[in-house]
């Protein structure tokens, strides 16, 4: 699936996608990572990774 498709099924803008997929985004709302969740058939846990600030 492309990534303006995604992202029209998750109901945000490519450009925040994007910000999502880069690893700039400073928050993610649970609706979008529930919507993200469905659309991709996968848990949060494969969308998420912990990186301690340096």
């Amino acid at each position: 699936m492309s990534s303006g498709e995604l992202a029209e099924r998750v109901g945000i803008t490519a450009a925040n996608l994007s910000i999502l997929k880069t690893g700039k985004a400073k928050a993610i709302r649970f609706t979008t990572l529930d919507a993200l969740c469905a659309a991709l058939d996968c848990q949060p846990g494969d969308l998420l990774e912990y990186r301690p600030d340096p």
